[in-house]
């Protein structure tokens, strides 16, 4: 039955999306390349604080506060902005379908044949996002040096 598999398909699109920025953000992150300037009042640059897992948990973790920001941040995002809906239509024009009327950067313009494309492009880069994610994760936790990442 195709609602029930929906469901699961739209699961597995947003954390593929939400895999791909975190692998994103790991191997800039792991590169060097960090935010300019303070992250507080109190004179803390972006790359004061550890990389990976040790960010959000550790000696140099993160306070608190900012961990709480960023779950809030999200949430709101979860809540109000990124809707399973399309132009005001319940549940949109397919699983993980995120424009809600405002955004669509052409969507609509392509043809039936390359929209399946492109969202099966997407579900697979999504799918391996959340393969190298996992393994990033993994190899943080056992240490050692590592091809392009460097030292963990």
């Amino acid at each position: 039955d195709q609602e029930r598999f929906d469901r699961p398909r739209y699961v597995e699109v947003k954390h593929g999306r939400i895999a791909q920025l975190a692998f994103l953000g790991q191997i800039v992150t792991r590169a060097g390349i960090h935010l300019d300037g303070n992250i507080d009042y109190a004179g803390h640059s972006f790359d004061s604080y550890p990389n990976g897992l040790a960010a959000i948990n550790g000696p140099d973790a993160i306070p608190g506060a900012g961990f709480g920001q960023i779950f809030a941040f999200v949430g709101a995002l979860e809540l109000g902005v990124m809707k399973d809906q399309a132009n005001g239509a319940a549940p949109g024009d397919f699983p993980g379908d995120f424009r809600n009327g405002a955004l669509d950067f052409g969507w609509d313009s392509f043809s039936d044949e390359t929209k399946l494309k492109k969202r099966a492009v997407e579900l697979n880069n999504g799918r391996a996002a959340m393969m190298g994610i996992l393994g990033l994760m993994m190899h943080e936790q056992i240490g050692g040096t590592f091809p392009i990442i460097g030292q963990m």
